[in-house]
């Protein structure tokens, strides 16, 4: 059996590429051959209205968000985990959400920014009004594509909103409740195969962002059976074979602020002592002899 787990081109932190590390490392040790491939080295082309791209793989983890190559893959006839759809949902907040929405989920509430197609338009006093009216400030505006507690804002006053508005305003967005209970601090979720698997709390003395990615810190956590079950069920939702679920602490439960299809377990692995390498390959192979056997 052989594997490929594809990577970004661009990206070469420590945190990102130690996923694709751990990987091959735990492929190798169930025998499987699996090789780490950037996609910049990925042939993917569409020529005489046909999809020509390297399929000489059982199967493909795709470490990554660029929809287009990984849309060809399944459309060619590949197994890949995550599923494209899965991905793209995950990669825009505002469609987690909606996703998300009407199943029970409890979630901030979030208001769709609206999206501008001139900088120079200023923006309308009526949206303005139309936040104040539906969130209390402070409040967060999400860019609805980043990562890593990127592109994330905490407006205090109506000054800020404009300044960031005037910001977003030509991007995808989002605005929504800021969750004081979980200033600092989280709870990052991973599932694997739509079960749970460990939990980690983050937390920050600096920043109203818990993320390490953003200077935060993590350590093991224990979640209650109301949090294992609800993550499973977000996982289910959303038919993400890999996950990491970002849970921000409300009223003495939880609330989604966001599900991650490539969440990095560098930090998780450090402080849980979880093998998360270990547990999804298992999962990978398992799945692949799952449907052998059911077209046998």
């Amino acid at each position: 059996m052989k594997g490929k787990i594809l990577i970004n081109a661009y990206l070469d932190s420590r945190e990102y590429l130690y996923e694709a590390e751990r990987l091959l490392e735990e492929f190798k040790k169930l025998g499987v051959d699996v090789s780490v491939v950037r996609l910049d080295e990925y042939p993917a082309i569409i020529s005489d209205g046909e999809i020509s791209i390297d399929f000489s793989a059982d199967f493909f983890v795709y470490l990554d968000k660029d929809k287009y190559v990984l849309t060809m893959l399944e459309k060619s006839g590949a197994k890949v985990f995550n599923n494209a759809r899965a991905i793209q949902t995950c990669d825009d907040k505002m469609s987690t959400y909606i996703a998300l929405s009407d199943s029970g989920v409890p979630m901030p509430k979030t208001l769709p920014g609206i999206l501008c197609y001139n900088q120079n338009e200023k923006i309308k006093e009526k949206a303005v009004e139309k936040i104040e009216k539906e969130l209390a400030y402070p409040l967060i505006v999400k860019e609805s594509y980043g990562s890593l507690g990127k592109r994330v804002y905490l407006v205090k006053n109506r000054e800020e909103l404009l300044i960031t508005l005037e910001t977003v305003k030509t991007k995808p967005h989002l605005l929504q409740e800021f969750v004081e209970e979980s200033k600092g601090r989280d709870l990052r979720v991973i599932v694997v195969g739509q079960k749970y698997v460990g939990a980690m709390e983050r937390f920050s003395d600096v920043d109203f962002r818990s993320n390490v990615g953003a200077g935060g810190k993590g350590r093991k956590a224990d979640a209650s059976d109301e949090i294992k079950n609800l993550s499973e069920k977000i996982a289910k939702i959303l038919n993400l074979d890999y996950c990491g679920i970002d849970f921000l602490y409300k009223d003495g439960g939880v609330t989604v602020c966001e599900v991650n299809s490539n969440a990095y377990f560098f930090t998780f692995e450090k402080v849980t002592g979880i093998n998360v390498a270990k547990i999804f390959a298992e999962y990978i192979l398992s799945v692949l002899k799952y449907n052998k056997k059911i077209k046998t």
